[in-house]
């Protein structure tokens, strides 16, 4: 009898936890839900006219949904920026560290509150670029965030 109990309460156990799961979510290897975390990285600075600005970032665990919003540039406010996403290079003796962009991975565009940059990314390092898309005639500000897994 107390192993028939035990037992009922393994059964109820595992039915409480599995209904605890969420669509935004993985499975490990023992079938448990583990919720996906994001995180949400600030970067600011300037750009002078003609030059560019990155900032590297990792994205770890498998991967998943990146999201990049330029959220403020000026002056003027209404200035068209390069954004895009590359992979850092590392600096030699010979040259600062880079910032090459990825294919399909870049636009013009003014500062707004929705992502201007927005899909699925493999885990690794990586980095944003902001740059002067030949419109500048003064150092212009900027903010971006880069929201990823």
């Amino acid at each position: 009898m107390k192993d028939l109990l035990n037992a009922a309460v393994c059964v109820l156990a595992a039915m409480a936890l599995s209904a605890c799961s969420s669509g935004d979510s993985s499975s490990n290897s023992n079938g448990f839900t583990l919720p996906t975390i994001v995180t949400t990285e600030t970067f600011s600075g300037t750009v002078d006219p003609g030059g560019s600005a990155f900032h590297p970032f990792t994205v770890g665990g498998s991967g998943g949904t990146l999201n990049v919003t330029l959220t403020a540039a000026g002056p003027p406010a209404t200035i068209f920026m390069g954004l895009g996403i590359g992979t850092p290079s590392a600096a030699t003796a010979t040259a600062a560290a880079s910032c090459p962009l990825l294919a399909n991975a870049s636009l013009a565009t003014p500062a707004g509150t929705t992502a201007q940059l927005s899909g699925t990314i493999a885990p690794g390092n990586y980095c944003v670029s902001i740059f002067d898309v030949g419109n500048q005639t003064a150092q212009v500000g900027y903010t971006v965030t880069v929201s990823h897994p």
